[in-house]
């Protein structure tokens, strides 16, 4: 009888969880023995994705949704029977707004893919001058760009095709709310290459994005089809603990609240040791480190100095939710819709705000709204230094100043995630590529999660999955 092959996974947010699921489906139909081990250093398993259920709301400390249009998550949910627990957003009160120019504005219909399509809309709104709005029509005729061998920014890109009002006022809170970054930093190959070729297609990111919607209406609409973004309806977590439970019953090994010292690189018959807190090892046939850059960078600097370099190299940003109860008059009073953005040139403190109760369904009591405010990201973690009680603090009086909502909340939960947003950065796609190429060097060791090919939860599944099946593919070819 063939040996079992020995996994470890370090890190158990839903990479790590994600990976040794898809080996464990690997392992079955090939039928190969095979023992995983998983290793979080939290004392929980789900990184960032935190569902806090309390007096009938359920909050989310991390992300509280995930995109559709990317198939990965959807896949997942279904493989694990939660298909039935998926919800859409809720259909009344779809409004979004940003604020801008001293006052909230209903965010213009009409965006595809961050790209306006419709005048009336954006005239309306007020969101951007009618100079602006003629600037932006100039895409039309702008002549796409020849030159590729430097690399735009966001700020760069989307200012020289729709002007520098549109992708301020418009574009940036919409990126922001994505990526906590700078869009002064942040390349546009390595965030939205779909937006370059685009361009580089039709001429025209409106030519494009008018295109998009052609070839979408020319398909039978279906009634059961999924929003934008979906949730769980028990919230994120549910998404967690179904996979901890699919994997613990399946005799994964998952171990929490326990650090790793280092990942040694030994011999033909034991090719990986994980050395864990207290001195004791884990001895491997192939790693997964499912950390961010910067942890991985630690475990890999006796390994490989220059992928460590590299790794470092990846920086990120720190970001807060504050998620706060209110009366649900008192909040329908002053605004009804999902929530909004505020644009960096406003100078605020808040990226954006979720109404979340009113965006989906049971997330509090009847006669409550849940408000979740979204703080930090590049260049504003001095925001991570403050208490709670200032963070909240300077939250209300944002709400109070953009909303008008002047109470105190019923209820506050405050979550911290320092250096918790890689940002893609120019150059990180090289990065990224350069990363890929040093370990590969290590036969059985591999990278993934949200620093490389994606931050989603979508993009940290499909990442999951590529390098698991590598990793079985490198196992059982090396066995056979």
């Amino acid at each position: 009888m063939a040996a079992s092959k020995r996994v470890v996974i370090v890190g158990g947010g839903i990479s790590g969880l994600s990976a040794a699921f898809a080996i464990l489906e690997q392992a079955k139909i090939r039928d190969k023995p095979l023992q995983c081990t998983v290793v979080e250093a939290q004392d929980y398993f789900g990184g960032k994705i935190v569902t806090n259920r309390r007096d009938g709301l359920i909050t989310e400390g991390g992300p509280d949704s995930f995109l559709t249009t990317k198939p990965s998550a959807l896949a997942l949910c279904e493989k694990l029977g939660l298909t039935s627990q998926l919800i859409n957003t809720n259909k009344g009160n779809a409004q979004t707004f940003t604020y801008t120019k001293g006052r909230l504005r209903e965010f213009p219909q009409g965006l595809i893919s961050m790209v306006p399509t419709k005048v009336g809309p954006l005239f309306h709104s007020g969101v951007v001058s009618w100079a602006g709005i003629v600037r932006m029509g100039a895409d039309w005729i702008i002549p796409a760009r020849t030159q590729t061998h430097d690399e735009e920014t966001l700020a760069e890109f989307f200012s020289r095709r729709l002007g520098s009002e549109a992708f301020d006022r418009l574009i940036e809170p919409l990126v922001s709310g994505i990526y906590a970054g700078d869009a002064n930093e942040l390349s546009v190959d390595a965030t939205f290459p779909q937006l370059v070729a685009l361009e580089r297609k039709h001429g025209s990111l409106i030519k494009g994005a008018l295109a998009m919607q052609r070839a979408r209406s020319s398909h039978k609409p279906d009634a059961t089809a999924r929003t934008l973004f979906t949730t769980l309806q028990g919230g994120l977590g549910d998404l967690v603990t179904s996979l901890a439970d699919r994997l613990s019953c399946a005799g994964v090994a998952l171990r929490r609240g326990i650090n790793v010292r280092a990942v040694q690189s030994l011999d033909a018959h034991t090719p990986y040791r994980v050395e864990l807190e207290e001195g004791e090892r884990l001895d491997a046939d192939a790693v997964i480190l499912a950390t961010p850059a910067y942890i991985s960078a630690s475990f890999l600097r006796s390994l490989d100095h220059e992928a460590a370099t590299v790794l470092d190299c990846i920086p990120y940003a720190s970001t807060m939710t504050i998620s706060m109860v209110f009366s649900e008059p008192e909040v329908k009073s002053q605004l009804c819709g999902y929530g909004f953005v505020v644009p960096r040139v406003e100078n605020r403190s808040l990226i954006a705000a979720t109404w979340s109760s009113m965006k989906w369904a049971g997330r509090a009591p009847s006669g409550q709204c849940l408000v979740r405010c979204y703080m930090g990201g590049r260049g504003r973690e001095y925001l991570l230094d403050l208490d709670d009680a200032e963070l909240t603090g300077r939250a209300c009086r944002e709400l109070a100043s953009m909303v008008g909502i002047q109470n105190q909340p019923l209820h506050v939960e405050v979550y911290r995630w320092p250096r918790a947003m890689p940002q893609y950065t120019r150059g990180h796609r090289e990065r990224v590529e350069r990363i890929r190429q040093c370990v590969a060097r290590h036969p059985g060791l591999y990278v993934t999660g949200a620093a490389y090919d994606g931050i989603g939860i979508p993009d940290c599944i499909r990442d999951a999955e590529n390098t698991s099946a590598k990793l079985c593919a490198y196992l059982w070819e090396r066995a056979s």
